[in-house]
């Protein structure tokens, strides 16, 4: 069976395997996850309704055929780490994403504070300088980043952004003083270079999961206070009308990641162009039905396409970080 007869997504595909395997082997697998994904594969499994056997031996039968393909394995050591992603990404591209990775890889006080509520991690970390606050937003992924923030006192996010914005690195002492501060374990090596975590890319990605009228003030503080730096920010960040620029392969990637009610909803008001972009990355029939459920669909509140929208430009950000889309123009040339 092909991919495309599967027609499962890649969530429904894991969940598939995972309860293929059994509880226990699922259990193991799970362990090494994040909380999101443990999140989305549960959420994925209670959602599958009727499982047929040839669904599961096409996901099975696709599996062993991908991990055949798979080397290196049992390979482990930050060498092998930094020199398979130099070599796909080149040295600059791959320089921020290595850092993240072998610093999220040697810390375990980052990752318990993922598993935790955006109002614990907020409450915990209110009251402590700015500059520590900034540290550890930086380091959460951007959605869980954005929530945190807009539970922070209002007179505090600019400038906690700003210095999110303008942060060069991390250096190890100052990561072991975020060990005693904080009492987590979020350690260093001496010999390590400063981790590039942070900077205006960081700043970016945090505002696009906030609430738009939220985003918007906080960046016209940054802007009043430093118009270089929020013209900076606000290059860089990627709405969900700049979904049109990405390629016909990568929005049928994306298509395939998102259920067709999200998309519904999300697809409210949006302009024309990114409505033919999606309509014309479905089959014929797929598109007629989105288009006579968009006709026909009752009002919906403006906070609820905002949610669905959202939560589709974060698959999209995933999506681009493990490097099955691009994001933007794929031409490199500048859009006018």
């Amino acid at each position: 069976m092909s991919e495309k007869e599967l027609d499962l997504t890649y969530p429904q595909r894991a969940a598939l395997l995972l309860l293929a395997v059994g509880q226990d082997r699922a259990a193991a697998v799970l362990k090494h996850m994040g909380p999101k994904e443990v999140q989305l594969i549960g959420s994925t499994m209670a959602g599958l309704g009727a499982i047929s056997p040839e669904m599961v031996d096409a996901v099975l039968e696709e599996f062993i055929t991908r991990i055949k393909d798979e080397t290196g394995l049992g390979i482990n050591s930050d060498e092998f780490i930094r020199n398979m992603l130099t070599g796909a990404l080149g040295a600059d591209k791959a320089g921020s994403i290595i850092d993240r990775i072998l610093l999220g890889a040697n810390s375990k006080g980052i990752e318990q504070l993922k598993w935790m509520d955006t109002r614990s991690i907020a409450d915990l970390i209110r009251l402590e300088h700015p500059q520590i606050v900034a540290i550890i937003l930086s380091l959460l992924d951007s959605d869980q980043a954005a929530d945190v923030l807009a539970l922070l006192p209002e007179n505090m996010r600019s400038d906690i952004l700003m210095r999110i914005a303008t942060m060069e690195g991390i250096q190890p002492a100052a990561l072991k003083e975020l060990d005693e501060i904080m009492e987590k374990q979020l350690t260093g090596s001496d010999g390590m270079k400063s981790s590039s975590v942070g900077g205006v890319d960081t700043v970016a990605n945090i505002l696009n999961f906030m609430e738009g009228s939220v985003s918007e003030q906080i960046m016209e503080d940054i802007n009043d206070n430093n118009a270089v730096l929020g013209q900076e920010i606000m290059d860089k960040m990627f709405v969900f009308e700049d979904l049109a620029t990405v390629d016909d392969r990568g929005i049928q990637t994306l298509l395939r990641e998102i259920s067709t009610d999200r998309l519904l909803l999300a697809l409210r008001g949006v302009d024309d162009s990114l409505k033919a972009k999606i309509f014309g990355n479905m089959s014929r029939r797929a598109a007629e039905m989105l288009k006579d459920d968009l006709e026909a669909a009752p009002p919906a509140r403006l906070s609820e396409v905002e949610a669905a929208q959202k939560e589709i430009l974060g698959i999209a950000k995933k999506l681009a970080d493990a490097g099955e889309i691009m994001l933007g123009s794929g031409s490199g040339d500048e859009l006018v």
